[in-house]
This record gives C-alpha cells, sequence and structure tokens, in this order.
C-alpha cells in the first residue's frame, strides 16, 4: 500500500508539472485554444486518476479483509471523460476537442512513462 501512495504521489507532481506547462503555455503563446483544451483534459485527468488510485487502495482493503467488492468505479471514469467532452463541445472556441481527448489520456502516458522510468533505476 505504501508502493502505490508512493507512486501516486510521483505521477501526481508530473501531472501539476505538466499543468503549469501548459499554464505557461496559455499564457505566452498564440495557441490559447489548444493549451487551455490540455489543461481541461489534464485537470479532468487528474480527478479520473485520484478517484481510481482511491477506488484501488478501498478495494485492496476489502479484499485483504474478505468483503465482497463491488466496481473500481469505471462509469465514473467515463462520465467524468464524457462531462470534459462535453465542456469542449460546448465551447470549441476555447477549447480543442482533440487537445481535450489527448489531455484526458495524459494520466496514462505518465503512468507509463514513469513505470518505465521506475525499471529502469531498478
Amino acid at each position: 500500500m505504501l508502493e502505490l501512495e508512493k507512486m501516486f504521489n510521483r505521477q501526481l507532481k508530473y501531472m501539476l508539472y505538466l499543468m503549469g506547462i501548459y499554464v505557461i503555455g496559455v499564457a505566452f503563446t498564440s495557441y490559447d485554444s489548444v493549451f487551455q483544451g490540455l489543461l481541461l483534459g489534464t485537470a479532468f485527468s487528474l480527478f479520473i486518476f485520484w478517484s481510481m488510485v482511491k477506488k484501488n487502495k478501498k478495494f485492496a482493503q476489502e479484499v485483504a479483509e474478505g468483503k465482497k467488492t463491488r466496481s473500481l468505479g469505471s462509469l465514473t471514469r467515463m462520465s467524468v471523460a464524457g462531462l470534459a467532452a462535453i465542456i469542449a463541445l460546448k465551447y470549441p472556441y476555447e477549447f480543442q476537442v482533440v487537445c481535450v481527448v489527448v489531455g484526458l489520456m495524459t494520466v496514462y502516458f505518465v503512468i507509463m512513462i514513469d513505470f518505465f522510468i521506475q525499471n529502469i533505476r531498478r
């Protein structure tokens, strides 16, 4: 369980750095809608990531106690992704839809890259 918290904190830090880069991109470039889309998608992706880690902890605890377990929240994650897409479609001049989708996938890229980096270090 401690390893899961370390991974979450490390990946959360990477996500926040990335969001900081997106904020700088909004502030200093003429590609506002691209960076705003990436920022929106990444913010929702961060929420999905937090929810996934929280439900994974609860799942592990229930399995250890021998209780019946519920789902890991796929419907919640899909609903959050759908909400981000709806926001992007409602305000197409503020957010690029493709960038929102890429932002939603950011957490999975960060998890994979972190996995490879940690394997190289070991």
